[in-house]
């Protein structure tokens, strides 16, 4: 048996301790190695220099391991030559030398004001510089990427860089996601097991199956209880992220940008940075994904006007772009309240279906033989902004563009990619496209009145090379694709853009950086929404989300919902529709302008206060809302997704509400009316009438209501206002 080695003391002057939001995020930098995370979790309070040293004591394990003599320190971009076995924080080479580094800090400045520790290391002997950039949000993320510099003469390439945060033991259960179009983000849970769990999106987009998060937290966690740890990798093309555990008790949560074979090679003195990488700790789900929505909402950025009704022509027209037809639309839509009208797919080229003419970003004399302005001034006369939309990344081979330049369509191995949607991906990493895309979309913003682009991604990318040589062009792509938004956005400021990619294909906080909003799924079905957009709402704050009213009949899954269910479900979002409006019954259009003016009353609330989800223990029944951030209002749905086992259902609890605070609580019209068949009786539920109830927030947290009977796919609304 090898006898360990002696450990030695820790110097107080090498911890950094960062405290913010609840959150303390302690650094070691001991010995010039790399950062490593000493805890990272609750506040822990504030630390004498001796306290952290001894803290740091504390939690050090018995150095029993065998890969090294002595303890393996694992950095937040680990290193086989500390001992790590796992998965490496460096994958590269320089002609197949150098694999593994040993780099040693020669800088760390600490700006307490900014909560950020950036870190400058070197490594001699591979001829490799690092610098590591850490930050404590004030919202209590920690946030973190790291730059490869090639200090040497020769090149070397890049396979990977990972950047990891530690858990602790009793993390003993992880959360992710799975998916496909039209069933974004689907929850699966898996026992925190040893090993390795990772999930890899090679899709060049976010993915609709992507982790999105990675939670890992104690068994049993869910919305409100539990202590809870989520990582975010914010990147828009292939990425990993991975949960490992090991046989000696290290635990960790990873995430990088998946590099394709051959993408990333640097020339001397050329560096690569990581995507950002966002870690959220809390109690409970609600305080993790309350975290990113803060965040998001301290941004300079972030939208600050209230989020238009939009009308969006899809499912209303689809490619039948008649002028008369339109305008009849626009005015149903102006008629319920609307404040943006969007016309999309159709009004370019010889677009009159999906296989041809994308790339020919013209108006289509064919189909606008006077040009798009007189339904611009028409939607406009309505008082109501126009929007467009627009797929520039994509191309038909059937299109002007593809035939003037047929090696701007990315592929690799003197061959095309299979077609998907009849669309090839044009190279942006291109020069020439990439400035033919920007030239064509200015001229279209420039010439017409339009305040808001539908940017739309429609496929994966799949053998996405550069012509002719066809190296790997993912990376390139996604790079090209932000400098394009960053650009359009700095020409036109007061255009707003959303992220669509077939619906929710493209979903992370670096897309978000260029965009006002994302299209949360194809599926507007309502019970299907209901799944979708909670989940997206764990990362993504509801003003950021595109939720629509569909037709009766959903045009994904042939199913049939009442307006209320449909309206109410759209309610927690930026709100929309999509739907036929001028062919609906003038009841309908009266029912649907009441939603309208609900969600007008109602977004200042919803688009600025903490969203909160309950542990309800009914699968049948679901209880989500809003609650003000000073805990004076609230809204909440109680949604029955299908038939209870209980009949009556029990009490639904509140969460979220200041405890000592007494609320009224009542209805909420319209979606006021409990439709099951205790009310079709005529047998009411006592306390549901206008007049409500008067409860204190910790007896309707712990007590809570009793819910109304439901048809199953229906849903019933909630104020609650402190007296």
């Amino acid at each position: 048996m090898v006898p360990p080695s002696a450990p030695a003391d820790p110097p107080g002057h090498d911890l950094h301790h960062l405290r913010a939001a609840g959150v303390s995020l302690v650094l070691d930098l001991a010995g010039a190695s790399l950062p490593r995370v000493a805890h990272w979790g609750a506040d822990l309070g504030p630390l004498s220099p001796a306290e952290l040293a001894d803290l740091l004591l504390a939690g050090r394990p018995q150095p029993i391991g065998f890969s090294v003599d002595g303890e393996v320190p694992v950095a937040v971009l680990p290193e086989q030559s500390a001992g790590w076995l796992g998965t490496p924080g460096l994958v590269g080479n320089r002609g197949g030398g150098h694999f593994s580094t040993a780099f040693r800090v020669l800088a760390a400045t600490l700006d307490e004001a900014a909560g950020r520790l950036a870190v400058r290391a070197t490594d001699p002997t591979a001829e490799l510089g690092l610098d590591l950039t850490i930050e404590l949000t004030p919202t209590g993320l920690v946030r973190q990427r790291a730059t490869v510099t090639n200090e040497g003469s020769t090149p070397f390439a890049v396979d990977a860089v990972h950047l990891t945060l530690p858990v602790p033991p009793h993390a003993a259960e992880l959360l992710d996601f799975t998916g496909h179009h039209l069933r974004e983000r689907a929850p699966v849970r898996t026992p925190f097991t040893q090993g390795l769990r990772m999930r890899e999106n090679r899709t060049g987009r976010t993915g609709y199956d992507a982790a999105f998060l990675l939670a890992a937290g104690t068994a049993g966690f869910g919305n409100r209880v539990g202590e809870v740890w989520a990582v975010h990798t914010a990147w828009s093309g292939n990425h990993r992220t991975f949960a490992e555990r090991t046989f000696h008790s290290v635990s960790l949560l990873g995430s990088g940008e998946l590099l394709l074979s051959g993408e990333v090679s640097l020339a001397p003195g050329a560096a690569y940075t990581t995507p950002w990488q966002y870690g959220a700790h809390g109690t409970g789900l609600d305080e993790v994904s309350a975290r990113f929505h803060r965040h998001l909402r301290s941004r300079p950025g972030h939208p600050r006007t209230p989020r238009p009704v939009v009308v969006n022509t899809w499912e209303a027209v689809y490619f039948d772009h008649d002028l008369d037809r339109l305008r009849g639309l626009a005015d149903a839509a102006a008629r319920v309240g609307a404040e943006r009208f969007v016309l999309d797919d159709g009004w370019f080229g010889s677009r009159r279906d999906a296989r041809r003419g994308l790339g020919d970003w013209y108006v289509s004399d064919e189909a606008w033989p006077d040009g798009l302005g007189p339904l611009i001034d028409h939607v406009t006369g309505l008082g109501m902004e126009f929007g467009i939309w627009v797929e520039p990344e994509m191309i038909n081979e059937d299109s002007d563009l593809a035939r003037a330049h047929p090696d701007w369509i990315m592929a690799t191995g003197g061959r095309l990619p299979g077609r998907a949607r009849d669309q090839q991906v044009l190279d942006l990493g291109r020069p020439e496209a990439y400035a033919h895309i920007l030239e064509r979309l200015d001229d279209l913003l420039s010439r017409h009145r339009i305040g808001y682009l539908k940017w739309d991604h429609n496929r994966d990318l799949v053998e996405a090379g550069h012509q002719p040589g066809g190296r790997a062009g993912v990376h390139d792509q996604t790079l090209a694709v932000y400098r394009l938004l960053d650009e359009l956005r700095r020409r036109h400021p007061g255009v707003e853009i959303e992220s669509c990619s077939s619906g929710g294909g493209r979903v992370d906080l670096e897309i978000l950086e260029r965009t006002d909003r994302i299209w949360v799924s194809d599926c507007i079905d309502a019970l299907e929404r209901q799944r979708i957009q909670r989940w997206t709402n764990a990362l993504v704050p509801l003003e950021l989300m595109g939720t629509h009213v569909g037709s009766g009949l959903a045009h994904t899954t042939d199913r049939r919902h009442p307006l209320d269910f449909r309206a109410g479900t759209a309610l927690f979002g930026h709100f929309g529709i999509e739907w036929d409006l001028s062919r609906v019954e003038p009841a309908e259009l009266d029912r649907l302008t009441a939603w309208v003016a609900l969600y007008k009353e109602l977004r200042g609330l919803l688009h600025s206060g903490t969203a909160v989800h309950a542990d309800h223990p009914d699968p049948a029944y679901q209880v989500h809302g809003v609650v003000a951030e000073d805990g004076s209002d609230a809204v909440f749905a109680i949604v029955a997704a299908a038939t209870s086992e209980l009949y009556p259902p029990g009490p639904v609890r509140l969460p979220g509400l200041l405890p000592d605070a007494v609320y009224h609580v009542r209805p909420l019209p319209p979606g006021d009316l409990p439709d099951g068949n205790a009310s079709r009786w005529g047998v009411p539920l006592p306390w549901w009438t206008p007049a409500g109830v008067r409860l204190p927030g910790r007896a309707l947290a712990a007590a809570g209501l009793q819910a109304p009977v439901l048809f199953p796919e229906r849903l019933v609304l909630l104020r609650a206002t402190a007296a």
